[in-house]
């Protein structure tokens, strides 16, 4: 598990390191501590759910769609902070 977990934090490093590079380039990525904070989190989360989830499935048929909805969910998260298409408080609307 923590090899698991030492892989799912680089990667997250890894992609956190585009808008950090970005922001060096151009003036359209404004990002400051927090949202680098909730990004880490979020990701992070998503790893280890998956890790989970692939792990607590190994031999069923529906580990894909299991995964497959998780990822919708965390996209839908993530694209109602980033922009807010619901709406919602968390969103800042």
């Amino acid at each position: 598990m923590k090899k698991t977990a030492l892989f799912i934090l680089s990667v997250v490093l890894i992609i956190l390191s585009v808008p950090l590079i970005a922001m060096k380039f151009t003036n359209e990525v404004n990002w400051d501590v927090y949202d680098f904070w909730v990004a880490a989190i979020l990701l992070f989360g998503l790893g280890l759910m998956i890790s989970f989830l692939w792990q607590r499935f190994s031999k069923s048929k529906y580990k894909v769609p299991i995964i497959i909805v998780t990822l919708i969910l965390f996209i839908l998260l993530w694209i109602e902070l980033a922009v807010g298409i619901f709406g919602s408080p968390i969103a800042g609307s």
